[in-house]
């Protein structure tokens, strides 16, 4: 009798520690996602953030739509550009996509499919 005893209370332990292994491989993917996919996208938008907030007038710049214009005026959530002689437009800071610049100079990305 002891021996039925003995068997159940080593199985017990084994299922205890093969439970703790089987989440070790799902802790190991996220940390892996974590560094790979979640922290850059964090730093990008950071950046972006830290140049929205230090946009100055005159700058070159383009949108998310693709419009390309001067920054004519600034207020905490809306930026004024001019787009031609005397076209101006009103558009959020955040549709603001990046400098002009350095948009032209970028190397440009080729579409595989």
């Amino acid at each position: 009798m002891t021996g039925i005893a003995y068997a159940q209370g080593a199985g017990a332990g084994v299922g205890a520690a093969s439970g703790i292994a089987s989440f070790v491989p799902l802790i190991l993917i996220f940390v892996v996602f974590y560094f790979l996919l979640i922290r850059p996208q964090q730093k990008k938008a950071k950046e972006h953030q830290a140049y929205l907030n230090d946009l100055k007038k005159g700058e070159k710049v383009i949108t998310g739509g693709g419009i390309h214009g001067r920054i004519t005026g600034l207020t905490d959530s809306t930026v004024t550009l001019e787009i031609a002689e005397n076209v101006r437009i009103k558009v959020t800071r955040s549709s603001i996509m990046g400098s002009a610049e350095a948009m032209a100079n970028a190397p440009a990305k080729k579409g595989g499919s």
